[in-house]
């Protein structure tokens, strides 16, 4: 499998969201799109 940088690119974008996700003070609807965001990106990565 090749590595592109598009890949990279994801996998900084999910690493910058599950960042986010630590922070405290997050409002649920801020947390709920943070999640909703994680998902997609891991869909299109292949990982689910």
């Amino acid at each position: 499998m090749e590595y592109t940088c598009a890949d990279y690119r994801f996998e900084m974008i999910l690493l910058n969201l599950k960042r986010r996700l630590q922070h405290e003070g997050l409002s649920e609807e801020e947390r709920d799109h943070i999640l909703l965001e994680i998902k997609k990106l891991e869909a299109k990565m292949g990982f689910e």
